[in-house]
């Protein structure tokens, strides 16, 4: 189904800001369509004047629809009627636009006090559209894309009084603490009185006067209510303002929870960092009390085993999920190998990385930032005896494939060698093929040295 804002420019000549305000009538329009209980289409004219295109619809959350099939960038001939209550939609003087209203039938039955309460409103926020008083400007927030009219509506008259408020609401306003009835109430003044504990509401009497747009939450005692007041203007006086409203009790227990949880998690992985470096030091300590070199290389190389996963924790530890924003991981691991180890050699070992691992989760971050430590530590160990050279980190990730090549450009492999009597190997190999279920493959690299390919699905 095509865009408001394709069919726009394909079959109409409106203007760029035209569309705009278009889009911010579509925006904020289900709120009419469950207040009048009506499906609501919009109509653009043709660049040729031939007749209108329908651009965008909308269907009532609050009854039955008219539209059983969509009919978005179906088009009307000039002189066509619409099948229900045509509104223009006015901007600067201008008609750019239609909106066909088309309510079910509702019978002979006789009219609940909601009911009226909602085609008023409708009525009036129509009537704004077609003057181009509605939308308001400015910028929509999360809490009023979130509000619906049955969550909760209030009806206000021009001096801020309650003339209606649905089920919904009063129950709201009987979980802040009210125990007499909304209707004929002054909503400004006895929110701010149900509120008045927190400093941080001491605007809401003025801000619920009806005055201007307003989105707000304020608090009771172990109660949220969310609260989008948006005023009733004719021709630039306020004659009134309907307000939408929620309990969200509920949902900012559960964030609050989940926050709670989150910080739980990051402080568990700041401590295994922690403890973690902790083990790292002893074993540095030990193993400068060692007198045998091989003793001593094999706690170094457990040190640096250690610091890669120590790594992942910390970076764990300051995110908000679990998972690690692995190009810094891997940046941080090449460079502290190589700063550490090219002392021993004759030249300095330059290394880069090329290609974007992306986000990866915790568990595979541990695991290939020891694959990555053992790669680069051997290469610097048995590529590079006596002359500088470069290692290259080369990523390339394909949605939820990751492949990496560690490539050097040393003295190559010797023929024959047993990679499995190595160690540092061994570990990698354990790694890929049991904790990341992936393929690890020793090639000859393209310009002498060795390239390591790892290949594993996220």
């Amino acid at each position: 189904m095509s865009t408001l804002e394709e069919i726009a420019q394909l079959r109409t000549s409106l203007r760029a800001d035209d569309v705009d305000w278009l889009q911010a009538v579509v925006t904020d329009w289900q709120i009419i369509a469950d207040l009048a209980f009506s499906d609501l289409i919009l109509w653009v004219p043709d660049a040729e004047e031939r007749g209108t295109w329908a651009a965008a619809q909308v269907r009532p959350a609050t009854g039955a629809t008219t539209l059983l099939l969509d009919i978005v960038g179906t088009f009307q001939a000039a002189g066509t009627e619409f099948g229900g209550l045509a509104v223009s939609v006015m901007v600067e003087g201008r008609v750019i636009a239609v909106i066909e209203v088309r309510a079910s039938g509702t019978g002979a039955r006789v009219e609940s006090a909601l009911e009226a309460a909602y085609r008023d409103s409708a009525e009036d926020l129509l009537g704004m559209i077609a003057r181009g008083e509605f939308p308001h400007p400015g910028v929509r927030t999360e809490l009023a894309d979130s509000l619906r009219v049955g969550d909760g509506f209030i009806r206000l008259g021009v001096d801020g009084v309650v003339e209606y408020a649905s089920p919904n609401a009063l129950s709201a306003y009987r979980r802040l603490g009210l125990v007499e009835d909304l209707a004929g109430a002054d909503l400004g003044t006895i929110t701010a009185e149900l509120v008045a504990a927190r400093p941080t509401h001491r605007g809401v009497r003025g801000a619920l006067h009806g005055r201007e747009p307003v989105e707000l939450e304020v608090e009771g005692e172990d109660v949220s209510v969310a609260l989008r007041l948006i005023p009733l203007r004719h021709q630039g006086v306020v004659a009134g303002s309907i307000v939408l409203l929620r309990d969200v009790t509920d949902v900012r227990r559960r964030e609050r929870q989940l926050v709670s949880k989150e910080a739980t998690i990051r402080e568990i992985h700041h401590r295994v960092k922690n403890n973690l470096q902790t083990v790292a030091a002893l074993l540095r300590l030990q193993g400068r009390r060692m007198e045998s070199p091989a003793a001593r290389e094999a706690l170094d190389d457990a040190v640096r085993r250690v610091g890669s996963i120590a790594l992942v924790h910390q970076t764990l530890s300051q995110s908000f999920d679990e998972t690690v924003a692995f190009d810094e991981v891997a940046d941080r691991l090449l460079h502290n190998v190589l700063d550490v180890a090219g002392h021993g050699t004759h030249g300095r070992v330059v290394g880069e990385r090329v290609g974007d691992f992306g986000s990866l989760p915790g568990e595979t971050a541990t695991a290939l930032a020891m694959v990555l430590t053992e790669l680069i530590q051997n290469a610097v160990q048995h590529a590079y005896p006596a002359a500088p050279g470069r290692l290259t980190i080369a990523v390339n990730r394909i949605r939820d494939r990751l492949r990496v090549r560690v490539s050097d450009d040393g003295v190559g492999m010797p023929e024959g060698v047993d990679l499995n009597a190595s160690l540092g190997l061994s570990i990698v190999r354990t790694l890929v093929e049991s904790e990341l279920n992936g393929t690890l493959t020793f090639e000859p690299g393209r310009n002498g040295g060795t390239t390591v390919a790892i290949s594993l699905e996220l």
